[in-house]
């Protein structure tokens, strides 16, 4: 039986779809294995969002290089964010690539195979992703991700509950509803069904304790949306809500859609209908243009709006984007970094007073993984939990009292016994 092995960096939609691959490569009776000199077959599923990132792919991709030479019959394969549609560009660059294939694709060459979202994980964990809208519309002006994945498509109802039906078959307690633009879910269908519709849906199906779903667009959380977040028990009162800035000239630059005015005006709708809510944002510094005074409209912005967790990022150029023709990349590297250190620091001081709180506090985790002889979960809201028993709890809802908190996580022990 030959051995492969898949190398992955990036978003979640990319860990889902990696997932996916390892089902399909098993289907075609490889064997997977974690040392990369045993295999046969090595697929690097890639990430360009920031150049970070694309630096990680490109360093990979030349140590494998020198494997290839040594192992002539060795196939390489390379997927995600970083196959564009000038495949012929790609070839002369990494020649020693055999395949290319985009975002969400089989490899083709293997057997004319379905695309990826029909092939289930090999294993499910208690917690699984499940990929309902595939490319974005938005074209935000540093976004490389619509050039990439493209337009919006979203999968039929029918075909995600099925689909979810059959990983609850095989054990899985909480899904993770997956799209770039998430919240626009369903326009492109017979009937416009919407997100909620979807959630409804899947709050009504037997055996399923948890949904959740990522990463929504400020510009298309409905009124319908949150009223069903703040009313289906099974949905995770849990959202991520990207702001990218708190300047609405920079917004402007974004292409984002929205003022400040309106994002604060959504988050309060947010807490008002769904009090105990978890927010989580992401912000961009250093976005060209962007000033002193501008910036701290955007820590003013975190302080004041107090988020459960802040993915920051300094502005990296994509080539292809909007923002490269428009704009110079007119922030030095060592004030990004600067601004991105006090935003850390910021979110570090919110995380430990939110987290406090639950301190000596009861909390029901769904149990999803052992790690350093932990056990770890999260909560509804999305809170990270790690204790330590001999017992075994994979899958299962099990309540832990909080002995310590954290900026990044609670730690505690067993206090009742397991729910389900």
């Amino acid at each position: 039986m030959p051995y492969y092995h898949t190398w992955t960096i990036g978003c979640q939609m990319n860990k889902a779809e990696s997932e996916r691959l390892d089902s399909f490569l098993k289907q075609q009776n490889y064997q997977s294995t974690a040392v990369v000199e045993e295999a046969s077959l090595v697929v690097l599923n890639s990430c360009v969002v920031r150049q970070s990132a694309e630096n990680r792919v490109i360093s990979k991709l030349n140590a494998l290089r020198s494997l290839k030479r040594s192992r002539p019959n060795l196939t390489l394969a390379l997927t995600g964010c970083l196959v564009n549609s000038d495949l012929q560009a790609l070839r002369n660059k990494f020649p020693y690539v055999d395949y290319f294939f985009k975002p969400g694709e089989t490899p083709q060459w293997l057997t004319g195979a379905a695309q990826l979202p029909k092939v289930l994980p090999y294993k499910p964990s208690p917690s699984t992703f499940v990929p309902i809208i595939q490319g974005c519309n938005n074209f935000c002006s540093y976004c490389i991700v619509p050039h990439r994945r493209g337009r919006e498509k979203s999968r039929a109802i029918a075909e995600v509950l099925s689909e979810v039906k059959e990983l609850v078959r095989r054990g899985v307690k909480e899904v993770i509803l997956l799209g770039q633009n998430v919240d626009s879910y369903g326009h492109d269908l017979v009937g416009k069904p919407d997100l909620a519709d979807l959630l409804g849906e899947l709050n009504a199906m037997s055996g399923i304790a948890r949904i959740r779903f990522l990463t929504s667009h400020p510009k298309d959380m409905s009124s319908k949306l949150i009223e069903a977040i703040a009313n289906l028990g099974k949905v995770c009162k849990q959202i991520s809500l990207p702001v990218q800035s708190g300047d609405n000239d920079i917004l402007e630059a974004m292409r984002r859609g929205y003022t400040v005015e309106y994002y604060h005006q959504l988050v309060l709708e947010i807490r008002s209908r769904i009090p105990a809510v978890a927010l989580s944002t992401d912000v961009i510094v250093g976005f060209p243009g962007e000033s002193e005074t501008q910036f701290q409209r955007t820590a003013n912005l975190l302080r004041e709006l107090k988020f459960d967790t802040v993915h920051v990022a300094a502005y990296s150029p994509r080539t292809g984007t909007l923002a490269t023709r428009e704009f110079k990349d007119n922030i030095p590297s060592d004030e990004k970094k600067k601004r991105l250190h006090i935003i850390e620091q910021l979110q570090e001081k919110i995380a430990t007073q939110i987290n406090a709180e639950f301190l000596g506090k009861v909390v029901l985790i769904l149990v999803e993984e052992i790690k350093k002889g932990k056990w770890q979960g999260r909560t509804q809201d999305g809170k990270l939990v790690f204790f330590g028993d001999n017992g075994d709890y994979l899958g299962q809802l099990v309540e832990i009292k909080i002995t310590k908190t954290s900026p990044w996580a609670l730690q505690g022990k067993v206090e009742l016994n397991t729910i389900n």
